[in-house]
């Protein structure tokens, strides 16, 4: 598969680029950035910590924003991460900033106008793997995956879905259950239909419910967070977690709030944590 370069930076003794392709599984150009730390352009093969964006967010905003590549350089952790959504002319959109182009809540929509291009569970578990795997020096037996709010929602789900896959897992104000939050029960009929069974395939709680493991987690949450209650209610993780054995660190952070002001005063302790059992 061909990638396009769209920039390279040196920091921190690094590379931070990004890149363009079409894919496969959204019959769109997409794009993403890596962060290559200096270990691996010395020649190792270094773990992967992958992180999924939240609602109305590009790969731009972690890339930009998120002040993490210090701390990967010293780690020596590959950074990836995603666009939120299919883009571009022809792709189905939605007036709201919560639906359509940058909210695709990384599911494989099934429902019309969406299924021609909204196939994001396929993209960040299959088809970005292998094209990062194939061009990139990454020891794929070593990964962590994060991601904030509807990345975090994503984040989750796809570890509690492949647990093999995955040595660590942590989410910033994630959506723990948006099957029973206003985001979610927009997103998912529309993307999925009316049938709830489908629903649960993509949402944390019900898939700890219905059995999904993984040994555990790490969540930051802030309390000043205007979502906290109405849409991301990281108690019902720490209740479900509690009752199924799973070891969660939730993190109550006094005074932050959704922004990535927020992100960027805990992505060290996140990145540490992903390195420690990495």
């Amino acid at each position: 598969m061909t990638l396009e370069t769209v920039s390279t930076t040196r920091s921190h003794g690094g590379v931070q680029a990004v890149y363009r392709h079409t894919s496969t599984a959204t019959g769109t150009p997409m794009v993403f950035s890596v962060f290559t730390p200096p270990q691996a352009l010395g020649g190792a093969n270094c773990p992967v910590v992958w992180y999924l964006s939240g609602l109305t967010c590009t790969h731009a905003n972690v890339t930009e924003k998120g002040e993490f590549r210090r701390w990967a350089a010293e780690l020596g952790l590959i950074i990836v991460c995603p666009d939120t959504s299919p883009r571009g002319e022809g792709v189905a959109d939605d007036a709201g900033w919560d639906l359509g182009q940058g909210a695709g809540f990384y599911v494989d929509a099934t429902e019309a106008p969406w299924a021609p291009h909204f196939k994001m569970w396929t993209y960040v578990t299959e088809e970005l793997p292998a094209l990062v795997a194939a061009h990139f020096p990454v020891d794929m037996g070593r990964q962590g995956i994060t991601g904030h709010s509807m990345g975090g929602h994503g984040a989750l789900t796809v570890a509690l879905r492949y647990p093999g896959r995955f040595k660590s897992i942590s989410a910033f104000a994630p959506i723990v259950a948006p099957a029973q939050v206003p985001w979610g029960q927009k997103a998912f009929p529309a993307y999925l239909g009316g049938d709830q069974t489908a629903w649960r395939r993509h949402d944390a709680v019900a898939l700890i419910e219905d059995g999904a493991r993984v040994p555990e987690i790490l969540v930051d949450q802030g309390t000043a967070d205007g979502f906290l209650d109405n849409q991301l209610r990281p108690q019902l993780l720490a209740d479900v977690c509690a009752k199924a054995g799973i070891a969660l660190t939730l993190r109550l952070q006094e005074g932050y709030d959704h922004s990535y002001y927020f992100i960027s005063s805990f992505i060290e302790d996140h990145l540490r944590w992903h390195a420690a059992r990495l």
